[in-house]
């Protein structure tokens, strides 16, 4: 059986914004192995769109960049949209049914499924699917954004927490 992993880098006051901050070198390689073990991605919309990015390879991009968008074009892709009308390269689109769907991903499935965009995560949330939380918490202050629980807080437990590179703290959380 499958779990659900809400993971997003987010700031210390609480907001995630991928074009105030990103990974180091170090937390990109990370990304890089998780992405590789992932049994598969289920995306919003919106962050699904960002991603897309990865499917084409560009003309500036490093040896780890090439991974990454070897490892996120390898496994399988979920979007949970009503307005898209299709989806790229290995991906399925979700219409209807999120936690019929959800359901059936977790019951076919082995291994970790990442959940990607704070929306679909409050709706997974508000579901009780999600199985663990991971908050990359980097040492910026934004003040606004999109915050990484887009609505009411779920009461939880961590169960571990880790440094990766100099200055972000993996904090890992399960439904309490």
């Amino acid at each position: 059986m499958a779990r659900l992993v809400f993971g997003m880098n987010q700031s210390l006051d609480g907001y995630v914004d991928h074009l105030s901050f990103g990974p180091s070198p170090a937390l990109f390689r990370h990304f890089i192995e998780e992405a590789e073990g992932q049994a598969g991605s289920l995306y919003g919309r919106t962050l699904y769109e960002l991603m897309r990015y990865w499917d084409e390879d560009q003309p500036d991009w490093d040896a780890e960049r090439y991974a990454f968008a070897a490892a996120w074009r390898r496994q399988p892709k979920w979007v949970v949209s009503r307005s898209l009308k299709s989806v790229g390269p290995n991906a399925t689109l979700i219409r209807d049914d999120l936690e019929g769907a959800v359901r059936a991903l977790k019951t076919e499935r082995d291994g970790e499924i990442e959940v990607a965009g704070p929306t679909l995560g409050q709706s997974l949330t508000e579901l009780g699917l999600i199985d663990e939380y991971r908050i990359y918490l980097h040492p910026v202050v934004l003040g606004r954004g999109t915050p990484y629980f887009a609505g009411p807080r779920p009461p939880l437990r961590l169960v571990a927490h880790d440094r990766i590179g100099e200055d972000v703290l993996r904090l890992r959380y399960v439904p309490a």
